[in-house]
């Protein structure tokens, strides 16, 4: 199945202008957790090649899902409801709908630079990777061409 293609552009204009209409009402830590996640998103845009810069942005964008619910959980405005309030909540309520579907695009962004397969399938499992790591009390030689002999000596 082909991916449309979606602008990084894109997802931060949508968010950036979700987000501004809804700090009209959650002000405060909503702000101050939406706002560098977005820079973090400006950032990966300015640097097209780079793998840590669309890793942290999607990394912010997986945490302020879950902050997001509890800011609007808390801050929700439980009476007074002008028609101000009411957009600008479900203007916030709208932002926190669209993140998973952004965090599967930048993911695949995230892929497209070259980064790793966030969560091993076999993590739990036994290691199939082989490392160079050598046990001190191992009585193998290790094979290194470039030694001749080798040579035992006591302490």
């Amino acid at each position: 199945m082909e991916l449309p293609a979606v602008n990084l552009k894109a997802i931060l204009l949508v968010h950036w202008l979700l987000t501004t209409w809804g700090c009209i009402v959650f002000q405060g830590p909503y702000a101050w957790t939406n706002f560098p996640i977005l820079a973090l998103g400006v950032w990966a845009m300015a640097q097209r090649d780079s793998v840590d810069a669309i890793s942290m942005f999607l990394g912010g964008l997986v945490a302020t899902i879950f902050l997001d619910v509890i800011y609007i959980g808390i801050f929700y405005p439980r009476s007074n409801l002008s028609d101000t309030v009411r957009f600008s909540a479900g203007m916030a309520i709208l932002n926190l709908i669209l993140k998973p579907i952004s965090c599967f695009f930048v993911y695949h962004m995230y892929r497209e630079r070259g980064g790793e397969l966030l969560v091993h399938v076999g993590f739990l499992g036994p290691s199939e990777e082989r490392s160079s790591y050598q046990p001190i009390d191992s009585s193998e030689v290790p094979a290194d061409p470039e030694s001749k002999a080798h040579v035992t000596r006591g302490y």
